[in-house]
């Protein structure tokens, strides 16, 4: 049976509806997750919680224990993972307040712990990373928005950027020749570490502004976190479609 752990990014370190049963605090070989993971019921349907960014929005993309947080949700059991995120769009249909459903990502990040195979670690292990999305979770979001009526943008490149700061214009300019259609700060290794230990991932990603040079308007945090409220509000439509779907498919 499937067991789905949500995690959640800028704008959503509250799962809205859900009937919380339990919290657990988890210990890793990799230190502490983001948060204790919260346990409740979401349309008849349990479901893990985790906000990657902390309850309080206190830890920065490049500070985040990726290894911690997908190894407490292993260790929980979970099966398939959702992941939600906040973007910048850089394509013209990625504008503020669409949301998207990744099929492709480049790492621009560094210095990141990314990978569980090292330290001495035997035989090295190269993971497929083709796809780095599960198809079958992208089809079941692709399917509840269409339930739901939401709009939402079928595939996308996720350029995922070290952070905390935002890009220039030129860094901008440049994932757009490479193909990437959005940019956000936490998509690596999130994916990389969640395929390594065979937990289905997939990526719900809200654009909460124009990438860098994409406008000629100043991003500014107060029109960020207005578009992020607006589009967080039908992530949670969606994930409760979602959820409702986990074991029909």
């Amino acid at each position: 049976m499937s067991r789905l752990g949500i995690i959640g990014g800028t704008g959503l370190t509250a799962l809205e509806g859900l009937k919380v049963t339990r919290r657990t605090v988890s210990h890793t070989p990799y230190g502490e997750p983001s948060a204790p993971l919260t346990y409740g019921d979401l349309n008849g349907k349990e479901v893990a919680f985790l906000p990657r960014h902390g309850a309080s929005h206190t830890i920065p993309p490049h500070k985040i224990n990726y290894r911690a947080n997908i190894q407490a949700l292993s260790d929980a059991g979970i099966t398939d993972i959702i992941a939600v995120a906040a973007v910048g769009g850089i394509s013209e249909e990625m504008a503020p307040g669409r949301l998207a459903v990744p099929d492709q990502i480049i790492d621009y990040t560094w210095g990141r712990k990314s990978t569980f195979f090292e330290d001495g670690q035997s035989p090295v292990v190269h993971i497929d990373f083709t796809h780095p999305y599960d198809q079958r979770l992208r089809e079941m979001i692709l399917q509840a928005a269409s339930k739901e009526g939401i709009d939402i943008v079928s595939s996308g490149v996720y350029g995922a950027t070290q952070g905390p700061r935002l890009e220039t214009a030129a860094e901008i300019a440049r994932m757009e020749r490479d193909g990437c259609t959005l940019v956000g700060m936490t998509g690596m290794p999130e994916a990389a570490l969640a395929r390594e230990v065979e937990i289905n991932y997939a990526c719900i990603a809200v654009s909460a502004n124009w990438a860098a040079g994409k406008t000629s308007e100043v991003i500014t945090m107060e029109s960020i976190e207005q578009t992020i409220r607006d589009g967080m509000a039908r992530v949670r439509s969606l994930l409760a479609r979602v959820i409702e779907r986990m074991d029909e498919n």
